[in-house]
């Protein structure tokens, strides 16, 4: 990994850890907020999500103190609607979701034939954003 801007990918894992971590916030908000017919399934999707995100910021915090960084104890901007019918949480799950895969392409960009260790997390995490985006999709459908 000596070929690896160390500082670069630091700074871009900290900003998934960010996000992740914002992700958890948004996530348990959202399961809170929910209402309606489908509260229980989607309550109990968002909390996934929100402990789905915990994880993340947490293996985005293993590779920045494996790399000798310090971790970030920030979270990304949120925004906060105030719509919380279940399609406008699934719109706004939708983009936090490819929001997030455009951070983890930027890892993989940043890395590509250096190490494939993050390479392959990269790689990983960019599959588990778009299943995460395809079910939202899906979804979605219902209110089209």
């Amino acid at each position: 990994m000596n070929d690896i801007n160390t500082p670069k990918i630091i700074e871009i894992l900290n900003k998934i850890m960010q996000y992740e971590l914002s992700g958890v916030v948004r996530y348990t908000h959202y399961s809170l907020m929910i209402t309606g017919r489908d509260r229980l399934s989607l309550s109990a999707f968002f909390k996934e999500q929100a402990n789905e995100s915990l994880l993340h910021a947490q293996e985005a915090g293993e590779l920045v103190t494996g790399l000798g960084g310090h971790p970030s104890v920030s979270i990304s901007n949120i925004k906060e609607t105030n719509n919380h019918h279940a399609k406008d949480l699934l719109t706004e799950s939708l983009e936090h979701e490819e929001n997030a895969v455009n951070i983890y392409k930027e890892l993989l960009n940043s890395v590509k034939d250096k190490s494939i260790y993050i390479e392959e997390y990269a790689r990983g995490m960019i599959k588990a954003e778009e299943v995460h985006s395809l079910e939202i999709r899906k979804m979605l459908i219902d209110f089209s």
